[in-house]
């Protein structure tokens, strides 16, 4: 539109310009060379006009004539750029979409079209080429290769920090990072790799220089940037604690005042106010802290303020604490803790049971276990506090890219990420191996109903009926084989858990195998002899009984009559495949002497 102006105006004041002289007749007389020429001055502006016109056009044919062999090489020269800007295009687009074989032949292509020197994307395509073919050795060359030209640096760098991350070498990815800073302090990936670097070596000053930076490209906004200065003021108040407390105090006030929600900068700010004897302020720094969160290092340190405090003043500070903030599980296990240290054994009883109540978890029971310890002794008690302890949730801790610590750190153990611990529970236990003994610990034992044996059922066909036993009695034969000691296998928490049976009444049949007693002069095997199978009689009424079994061992003699029932063994719980108890027999035990009657209450005591 705007040329189509440009050319209408001209035309419009040359038309206008004719009209005009057309309108106002006159002449115009030239005289030259002893000849006079007159005309009229529309015919002269006429003629002048056609003799610009002329020499234009012929400056325009001369100069044509001069310029076209470059005008022809330009034209094929762009065509040929534009050809090898196409192909280069689309073999960025294959190397982003993951084809190799199309992305190495439009490179080809575009090297050929192009020149490598004056399009530097043509060695970006190529080491794309090579990552994308799996050669990375390859692709590292033409990485460092662009390291040697300035407009291509920062992308070869960029390449190598690639790379070597890739390898998970994490020293040379930090090293090539450093070197991109140093180039090009805005580039965020260069600069953050470099503050990780930084800070793992400890050099905190260049540390916060680089937050610093960060801040000023606005890389990140100004509440990152405060809580990263505040992270690495604590770590370095954390270093300089015990050698430099003033310096310590320094840097842990100003993290505090940057990021009051950082605990162990108010902890850290706080102990260094205590070993400067400067006691009233450093305890308002933590108790500002407790009101905004209940963190048991807070509580610990406030607690634990100054050194020679006996247990009741450590007691009272507790207290101190819990008004602060009260109906909260961590005050309630603050003074429990300290009434335990003090002695009070019904005040920590009573706040680890309100703790448990508010908020159950690990803690709080093995809290309670150590009270029952240390007031009671009753080892039963203290076993149950801990089966509960055992499946009761964690306790919170410091947790950091799945990491778990009982201490802050300022960057991660697993990716040196910097502020990367949180303080919370952990997500899942690596391990949880609970016993069938501390499963019965954890509840309250229960005896099961009296039930009557199959051979107190069934009357035998001869002899005397025999008296009710806690466990199967087995006809023995003449020779009776022996048997093993004990079970080759048993957990430990089962073999001290003992129940104990009222005397009156036989505990539950168990389906174990056969107990064979020996005599006391005969030796004991390692390995057990085959065993003759039980027979028993088997009353009519009797519909679960099985059908009997003939013994495997010798035939009873006729005329001999056959031993008497055997007295209960003493026994110790072992795990059998359906985890209820089974008697293990005492080696030396003579059984039942002729002339006794078999005793029926359990040795056993309850738990």
């Amino acid at each position: 539109m705007i040329r189509i102006l440009f050319f209408l105006v001209p035309v419009f004041v040359l038309g206008f310009a004719f009209a005009w002289l057309a309108d106002r007749p006159g002449d115009l007389t030239l005289t030259f060379g002893g000849y006079q020429m007159q005309v009229s001055l529309l015919v002269a502006a006429i003629l002048i006009t056609g003799v610009v016109a002329a020499v234009m056009i012929l400056w325009w044919l001369v100069k044509s004539i001069v310029t076209s062999p470059h005008t022809i090489s330009r034209h094929f020269r762009t065509r040929r750029r534009d050809r090898g800007y196409e192909a280069l295009s689309m073999g960025m687009i294959a190397a982003g979409a993951g084809d190799p074989a199309l992305a190495r032949r439009k490179k080809k292509e575009a090297l050929k079209l192009l020149s490598s020197d004056r399009e530097p994307l043509v060695h970006l395509l190529d080491a794309q080429a090579s990552l994308l073919e799996g050669d990375h050795p390859g692709a590292r060359q033409k990485f460092e290769a662009m390291l040697d030209k300035p407009e291509m640096k920062l992308l070869g760098l960029r390449g190598l920090y690639l790379e070597a991350e890739r390898v998970g070498d994490r020293q040379a990815a930090r090293h090539y990072a450093e070197r991109a800073v140093e180039a090009a302090p805005q580039l965020a990936w260069a600069s953050g790799a470099a503050l990780e670097e930084k800070s793992e070596a400890g050099d905190w000053d260049a540390a916060l220089r680089l937050v610093d930076t960060q801040k000023s490209t606005q890389q990140i906004d100004r509440e990152t940037a405060e809580r990263r200065k505040a992270v690495l003021l604590t770590a370095k108040a954390m270093e300089l604690l015990d050698a430099e407390p003033v310096q310590a105090k320094n840097a842990a006030l100003e993290a505090h005042r940057l990021a009051p929600n950082l605990v162990p900068a108010a902890v850290i700010a706080a102990k260094a106010l205590f070993r400067l004897d400067d006691l009233r302020k450093g305890a308002k720094i933590l108790e500002a802290g407790w009101k905004r969160n209940a963190h048991p290092e807070i509580a610990d340190a406030y607690v634990n303020a100054r050194l020679g405090d006996s247990t009741l003043d450590r007691l009272t500070r507790a207290k101190k604490l819990q008004a602060l903030k009260q109906n909260n599980p961590e005050s309630a296990l603050t003074v429990a803790r300290a009434a335990l240290a003090a002695g009070d054994y019904k005040l920590a009883r009573a706040q680890a049971e309100a703790a448990i109540r508010q908020e159950p978890r690990e803690g709080a029971y093995l809290l309670l276990a150590d009270i029952e310890e240390a007031e009671t002794g009753d080892q039963g008690r203290v076993r149950q506090w801990l089966g509960k302890a055992v499946r009761a949730p964690r306790d919170p801790v410091w947790v950091a890219d799945g990491y778990v610590s009982d201490r802050w750190a300022p960057l991660s153990p697993v990716t040196g990420r910097l502020d990367a611990f949180e303080w919370r529970a952990p997500v899942e236990r690596l391990g949880q191996v609970i016993e069938a003994g501390d499963e019965a610990l954890a509840i309250t034992p229960t005896l099961p109903a009296p039930i009557e044996h199959e051979h107190q059922a069934s009357k035998p066909a001869a002899g005397p009926a025999p008296e009710p036993v806690e466990d199967i009695i087995v006809d023995e034969p003449m020779k009776p084989a022996p048997r093993p000691e004990k079970e080759p296998e048993k957990k430990p928490a089962q073999a001290e858990a003992v129940v104990a049976a009222p005397a009156a009444e036989p505990v539950a049949k168990v389906e174990a195998e056969p107990i064979v007693e020996s005599k006391p002069s005969e030796k004991l095997s390692e390995k057990p002899a085959p065993r003759p199978e039980p027979t028993r009689p088997v009353a009519a009424n009797d519909a679960k009984a099985p059908a009997p079994i003939a013994p495997l061992g010798p035939k009873p003699v006729p005329g001999v009559a056959e031993p008497a029932a055997s007295a209960p063994l003493d026994a110790e719980l072992i795990e059998d495949d359906t985890d209820r108890p089974a008697r293990m027999p005492i080696p030396d035990d003579p059984g039942v002497q002729e002339g006794e009657k078999p005793v029926t209450e359990s040795r056993f005591r309850l738990f």
